[in-house]
């Protein structure tokens, strides 16, 4: 995720949704970066649950998306109490591409009360829902997309989504350079929101003789 410097729209990050038979998988890394050359934070969270059965996560200014995520979080609300009941995952990804955003893209995934679960990439205002993988417009895209591409199938389950994310993620740290200092994975399934990876990279330096 990059800080804005100017007019720009800057999406240095990788995010990625796959899309399960029994599920679905979100991740991204965790480095925060000015202008895709400065590196000012090393671990940041991309990836959070808004509540209970929704996980958000976006690319692009790191300090819209946090704004967008607390007005996403008190729009939901605001929704259960008028209405009464919990909104859909479909409703929370039509809420979200409601709220204008003008230098970031999201990905959105949760559960709904059926147990079925979706993954919905809302970009430029425009709500799509996947059906097979994404990984947004962030500047590790292609890496993780081609690797996603390649290797995803119909009927990959939760536990292969895992290590396919997290092998996708690594794709693209290899060649992006706003991509990197580890990265966190989720599940988002029937039996809730599960954070199962969370991998801090660490650059150590040895002395020399």
């Amino acid at each position: 995720m990059l800080i804005k410097m100017d007019n720009n729209v800057k999406t240095g990050t990788t995010i990625l949704g796959i899309v399960c038979k029994d599920g679905v998988v979100m991740a991204a890394d965790n480095r925060v970066s000015i202008g895709q050359s400065v590196i000012v934070q090393k671990d940041y969270k991309k990836v959070y649950p808004i509540n209970d059965y929704i996980v958000f996560s976006g690319c692009g200014s790191a300090t819209e998306t946090q704004q967008i995520s607390k007005l996403l979080t008190a729009e939901l609300k605001l929704k259960e109490l008028r209405s009464k009941k919990r909104p859909s995952v479909n409703n929370a990804a039509g809420l979200l591409s409601n709220i204008q955003a003008s230098q970031s893209a999201f990905i959105l995934a949760g559960f709904d009360k059926d147990g079925t679960s979706s993954i919905f990439e809302i970009t430029g205002g425009l709500s799509v829902k996947i059906k097979d993988y994404t990984a947004s417009v962030g500047s590790g895209m292609p890496y993780a997309l081609g690797y996603l591409e390649r290797m995803w199938k119909p009927e990959i389950t939760v536990k292969e989504g895992i290590e396919l994310a997290k092998e996708s993620i690594k794709s693209s740290m290899e060649r992006d350079m706003a991509t990197g200092n580890g990265m966190n994975v989720f599940t988002i399934t029937k039996d809730g929101i599960k954070e199962v990876v969370r991998d801090k990279a660490e650059t150590v330096f040895t002395k020399r003789e």
